[in-house]
This record gives structure tokens, sequence and C-alpha cells, in this order.
């Protein structure tokens, strides 16, 4: 008979509790089997945490974020206090990326000692690439120096999935990706190990196992930035070094170092234009920055038949909650093909075709103006290091700059908003929470109206260019930047639906879904985030439709019942003159009205700003 699992108190989750500081599993059932005077803490534990959590209007808040899919109980704590955020920002509670450079700097001595053993070994995560990547070609090099052979490893966690919303089609264009990281090494006779680890928790445990299985004492990763990622390679640093492992952890998906570029006061800047002229600098100042880094070269020949059963690891199934259908496989099989030369090609045809002219197209949802590598890049099987040195050097230039009238430099400049919402997820790890940047924002009263979240979701609002872009989502996986811009801001300010749940649908079916630029871009649009539009500035979508839609043919191409209206009543066809073919088609009326909706939303966003800082 299984072990009886008791009803969750506030800090628990279908028999998992969580430590609320760092988001740790702990199986209750376990727990009491291993140590009764552990379990027996944890329920004095649990009594202060309802202390904390005695305020009904967040079990209230909480609740509700839970019932709409904000909140995934079943890895998290609630919502937390804007209190405790506060203490995350202040650096009272310590960030999980201190944690990891703290561990990184206490075990360093203990890990420059160790030797390198029988193997090195590398462990792929988001750089999905042979080329230009940072860890890997440290890793190979450090085999090649001792005459070893070098090892290469993924771990696919259906949990981390399940956590974090990745999109089915984001895992297909992962798992697609891992078979040709997979053919390139083999060439090179490198083997790459796959396994799927159900419970992320077992994860450190099971790579310091396989590491004494291949005789491993070196393990080279690239960081990941997200507050449960930095816990869990913290984790492993210090559990390898105990182990006799060196787990070395390096800085490659940010062109430039998080913390490098602060204040005069030597704080976290909080506003893209003077850290971006502080990048360029940094840059401009450590040319090394935008070095090219070596692919790995030919393993030994013995390598091959030490290490043959590795070589025949098939690629790991995609779970079950992450399952694409046929036609879906085909279509986005079709619209993403994968790998690193892939992305390449396309960077290159970006540069040589449209990159002169991106600053004065880059707005225009129609036509093809934009390079579309955002999914190369969250997947990683392209440096956003390699866009930059790549663009430069097609003008002849080393370093970027602010000139927004030159498509190159303008273009880097996009290319450093992902090192930027990276950095700030460092500075302030609690957005990470379901909390805003702007804690205060807390306090507006949001509508969670199922009805209208369908047809934002469906693409059926009555604002062509609100429903041409979510259409567009729900064909390619993908959706222009200004597009997105307009239906964030659609759903957070017309129909001042909790941002957080479009937050989580973007995530859920975007196939260049990443945390850091994903979260950005909402807070930015519903006002709440780091940097963001200010507040009473609200999205007129007729506007926005004429401005960067002007003859209406991104429209027609996703919402074919306006495929018919001729001139500008393709972007208000109802107020236009066009009411009959869109009636007729089966286009709706707008679910809400332009000038009501932006009253509500000012009046909203001013009595929670007002009730914050009263």
């Amino acid at each position: 008979m299984p072990a009886m699992k008791r009803k969750a108190a506030p800090t628990e989750s279908n028999g998992i509790a969580l430590n609320k500081d760092k988001c740790e599993e702990v199986d209750l059932a376990e727990e009491a089997a291993a140590s009764p005077s552990a379990a027996k803490r944890r329920k004095v534990d649990e009594q202060k945490v309802k202390l904390d959590y005695a305020d009904l209007s967040r079990f209230q808040e909480s609740r509700i974020a839970e019932e709409h899919g904000i909140v995934e109980r079943n890895f998290y704590p609630p919502v937390m206090s804007l209190e405790r955020a506060k203490k995350y920002a202040t650096g009272e509670i310590e960030k999980p990326f201190t944690t990891l450079k703290k561990a990184l700097a206490e075990t360093k001595q203990q890990r420059d000692a160790i030797e390198v053993g029988d193997a090195v070994v590398h462990w792929f995560r988001m750089d999905m690439r042979l080329g230009d990547n940072k860890a890997l070609s440290i890793a190979a090099e450090k085999a090649k120096s001792k005459g070893m052979p070098l090892i290469c490893i993924y771990i696919l966690s259906p949990q981390d999935f399940r956590a974090h919303f990745t999109a089915p089609v984001r895992v297909d264009f992962l798992l697609r990706n891992l078979e040709v990281v997979q053919r390139d090494l083999a060439k090179l006779d490198i083997p790459l190990y796959m396994e799927t680890i159900e419970k992320r928790k077992r994860i450190p445990a099971r790579l310091i196992d396989l590491c004494k299985e291949w005789g491993a004492k070196h393990v080279y990763a690239n960081m990941e930035y997200e507050v449960d990622e930095l816990r869990r390679d913290a984790t492993i640093v210090r559990e390898c070094a105990a182990a006799g492992i060196a787990f070395d952890v390096l800085h490659d998906g940010c062109i430039v170092e998080p913390g490098m570029l602060t204040t005069n006061a030597g704080g976290q800047i909080s506003v893209y234009s003077p850290w971006y002229r502080k990048w360029c600098k940094y840059i401009a100042d450590h040319p090394d920055t935008l070095k090219e880094y070596l692919r790995p070269e030919q393993n030994p020949p013995e390598a091959r038949q030490k290490y043959k059963a590795l070589f025949d690891v098939p690629i790991p199934p995609v779970p079950e909650d992450r399952q694409l259908t046929d036609e879906e496989k085909e279509r986005f099989h079709g619209l993403w093909p994968v790998g690193e030369d892939e992305a390449m090609a396309r960077l290159n045809k970006f540069i040589k075709e449209r990159i002169k002219v991106y600053h004065t197209n880059r707005n225009l949802p129609a036509g093809n103006h934009t390079s579309a590598i955002s999914p190369h890049l969250t997947a990683g099987t392209l440096a956003a290091r390699t866009c930059v040195r790549e663009s430069l050097k097609a003008i002849n230039k080393t370093v970027p700059t602010d000139d927004r009238e030159n498509g190159s430099m303008k273009w880097i400049g996009e290319v450093a908003w992902r090192d930027f919402y990276r950095h700030v997820l460092c500075a302030w790890p609690y957005i990470c929470m379901n909390v805003p940047f702007k804690p205060e924002y807390n306090n507006i009263e949001w509508e969670y109206n199922e009805e209208q979240f369908t047809a934002w979701k469906e693409g059926k609002t009555g604002y062509p260019i609100i429903d041409a872009a979510m259409r567009q989502v729900k064909h390619m996986a993908y959706m222009h930047n200004r597009v997105r811009m307009n239906t964030a801001s659609f759903l957070a300010k017309h129909l001042m639906i909790d941002w957080r749940m479009g937050e989580r649908y973007f995530m859920e079916n975007l196939i260049d879904g990443d945390f850091a630029s994903n979260n950005g871009g909402w807070g930015f649009c519903a006002s709440c985030g780091v940097d963001p539009q200010p507040y009473f500035r609200i999205f007129n979508p007729l506007l926005q439709s004429e401005k960067f839609d002007e003859s209406g043919e991104y429209i027609r191409k996703w919402v074919p019942e306006l495929k018919d209206v001729k001139g500008k009543a393709i972007h208000d066809p109802y107020s236009r003159g066009a009411g009959a073919i869109a009636s007729k088609n089966g286009y709706p009326k707008p679910i809400v009205n332009h000038k009501e909706s932006r009253e509500r939303c000012l009046a909203r966003y001013k009595a929670g700003i007002g009730r914050a800082t009263a």
C-alpha cells in the first residue's frame, strides 16, 4: 500500500513540501521515514509559514492565481509577500545568482586541485551547438591537453518542462536539435549520453554517479540564469566537490556577465538606455567579450571503443504531456529547420539582405524584415555573441554603438535586450516567483474573464491586428515583436486580464519562449516591469494597425474572414462600412470598446498604485 500523504499546508502541494526560500522539493513520505525529527521540525516551520501568510488578502490573491494557472503549486509556494520581494531586491535574502557565485568561489581551490581523471565531461543545456560554445570549447581543450577523451551529456527533465510551462513545439525543436548535435559529435568520435530523469532533485546525484562510472573528474556547463537552475548548479558545485569532481559553470548565454554593469553607486541598472551604453563601452574595453570559441577536435581513437555503449544511446522520448500531433509536427518541422548550420545560414542571409534597413522596417509585421532567429537563440543553436560579432564584421566594425539610424547597430541593440533581461533576472530574482518587478503593481484589480481570455487566445477579439497576431502564434508558434507588444498591451490594459496569464500562454505556445525575455516584455507592456512604458500609455489597436500594417497585408494573411475588405476598412470593419462582409464571414464584433477600456484601465492603475503608495 503506498504511503499516505497528508493534506497540503500553504507551502505544500501533492505531497511535495517546498522551502519558500529555495523552492526545494521534499517528498513528505520519504522525509518522515528517513528522519522523524526532520518531519517534526517541518511541522513547526509550517506554523511559522502560516503566520507569514496570515493576511487574508494574500491568501485570496494566491487562491485566484492558482485557480487561473499563474502559480504552479506542484512546484512552487503561493504568491510571496511584497515585503519578501523587497528582501530579495536588497540582498537581505541571498539571490540565487549570488548563491552560485559563492559556491564557485568557495570551492575554487578545491576544484583546481582535482586531477583530470579518465575523461572530461561537457553538459549540454540550452547550448545546442559545437561552434562558439564556451563551456564545450574549454572542456574539449582540457581533455586535449591531458590526452583524455571528451564525453558529452544531456539530461531531459520533464519536471522542468512542466514547472516552466515549456511549449511542446519548443521541446520538439530542442530534441530535433539534439539529433543534429549527436550526429556532429559522432563524426568527431565524441559520444553524447542522454537520459531522462523524472525527478529533477535527483539530477545532482545522478551526474556524480555517471562521472564515477566514466572515471571523469571535470564537468563543464554553460550557466542558466533562472532561479531554479542557479540553485541547482550551486548544489551540484558543492556536492561534486565533496565527491572529488570539479564542476565549472561558465558564462556563455550572456555577452556581458550579469553584475558587471552598474550605476555609479554600484547598483544594478534598471533602465535599458544607460545600461546599453555601458554594455557597449564594456565590450569596447574588453574585446575578448566577442571572442569566438573553437569547436572541439577529434577524440582520441580509442574513445569510440572504450565508450562504445554511449554512442548507441537514443534521443530521449518526448514526455507525454509535451507531445505534438502528426499535423503539428509536419507543420513546425517545415517552418523551423534545426541545427547550428541552419541558424548560421539564417543569420548570414539576414545580414546580407536585410540588416541595412532593419532600423526602418523592423516594426512591420508583414513581409520578411527581421532575422527570426530567436528560436535558435533560445535553443542555443546560435550564440548572441556570434550574432553581434558577425553583424559588426559585415560593416567593418569591432564594437557596437548606440547609433539608432544604423541598421546593424539597431539590431545589435535588440539582441542586447536579451542580456539586459538576464541581468535584471539575476538582480531581482523575485520576478521568477510571480511577482512583478514593480511589486506595488500587485495591487491593481485584475479581471479573470475566461470568455474574453479565450477570445484573445483564439484571435477573435474583433480587433483585426490583435486577431492576426494571435492566429499567427497558433499556426507558427511565433509572432513578430511589434504585435507581441500590441497583443500583450491589449490583454493587460483593454481587457484588464492579469498579465501573468498572458505570460504563461506565450511560454506554452511560442517556439522561442524564453523566461527572461518573455517576462520582461510582458512587464513592459503591462507597465509593471523593468523600464516599462508608463501605465497611462495604452496602445490604440486601430492606430497601431494603421501605422504598422497600413495596407492590411498582415491582417489579410492571418484573418481570412477579412480578405475581401477593401482599403482602410480592414483595420476596423464594423465602423468603416465593411461590417456586412465581416459578419457574413463570421468575424466577430469588438469584444470591448477602446475608449471605455482605456478609461477603466487608467482608473484601475491609478487606484492600485495609490493603494500601494498611500
